[in-house]
């Protein structure tokens, strides 16, 4: 399986490294993945039980629609109306709604869309913006231009047939795939000795050097990668283990310092700029080697 979506810092690229850094499946109670984003390691492994979460509500909810057979089949067809209804006008009209909906003082919000209108709204625009960014302003609406396309793919099949069967899958009536929205410390309560954590946070850059955190309203910045570095710190001596990402900074090395740290080399594939889509350097953060 590989990602449903384009996201800002997805690891598919990184992936050969990543699975050498990984505990084994077998030594692993369950995997937790606070900042999944397109979550290309978590259905790259596909553990067994997992806990999977993020800030962006939209993409969360995207996530639910899928753990719901009823749901995704519906999904599908609103997705099969926008790729037919596709052009620049469409476009601008879908990209609007969440504003349009506020603006027009009738009670109706956002939210009141159908589930499945959201979900496919969202994965539409992510198809059909410029270079897959998912971007938000000040005030919380989506503000990507048009990537220009004149036909656009929203899913391969039969892999979204394949993720939806991984995220729904029960045993005992007990859902093995958990999803939350909530901020990262949260989304690992309950955690215990013998879990795992991929943390795939925003990433850290230097200052004067364009990066990219606006996933949601408000942003991560270097006060979210201490609080996170703290986490980790807490959860090492908790007997957890966690595999970091991020990017190779000095700022980086000075909060995990005492860690395994490895620099990797990666290709950045979404930057406004392109002149910015290049090789950069990685730190992956364990403590365990």
């Amino acid at each position: 399986m590989v990602p449903f979506i384009k996201w800002a810092g997805g690891k598919r690229q990184l992936l050969p490294e990543l699975r050498k850094l990984m505990p084994k499946r077998e030594d692993i109670g369950t995997y937790y993945e606070p900042f999944i984003g397109g979550g290309a390691l978590l259905f790259d492994f596909q553990p067994n039980k997992a806990v999977i979460n993020d800030m962006n509500k939209e993409l969360i909810h995207a996530y639910r629609m899928l753990d719901n057979h009823d749901k995704y089949f519906r999904l599908l067809e609103l997705l099969i109306l926008m790729e037919t209804a596709h052009d620049e006008a469409f476009f601008k009209n879908v990209r609007r709604m969440d504003k349009i909906t506020e603006e027009t003082g009738r009670g109706m919000i956002f939210n009141d869309f159908s589930e499945q209108l959201r979900a496919a709204r969202f994965i539409y625009l992510n198809k059909a913006g410029f270079n897959g960014i998912y971007r938000v302003n000040s005030s919380g609406y989506y503000n990507v231009p048009s990537g220009k396309k004149k036909k656009v793919k929203t899913y391969e099949y039969p892999n979204i047939e394949e993720i939806s069967n991984y995220l729904s899958r029960k045993e005992n009536k007990k859902r093995m795939v958990k999803i939350r929205n909530t901020d990262f410390v949260k989304a690992v309560h309950g955690i215990k000795p013998g879990d795992f954590v991929y943390f795939d946070p925003p990433y850290d850059y230097e200052e004067g050097i364009n990066g990219f955190d606006a996933y949601q309203k408000g942003g991560f910045g270097r006060k979210g990668q201490i609080r996170l570095a703290n986490l980790c710190r807490k959860l090492d001596k908790m007997g957890v283990k966690f595999m970091l990402s991020n990017h190779n900074t000095k700022f980086i090395q000075e909060l995990f310092e005492g860690f395994d740290i490895k620099i990797v080399k990666a290709r950045r594939s979404i930057n406004s700029n392109g002149k910015g889509r290049g090789e950069v350097e990685e730190v992956i953060v364990r403590n365990y080697v």
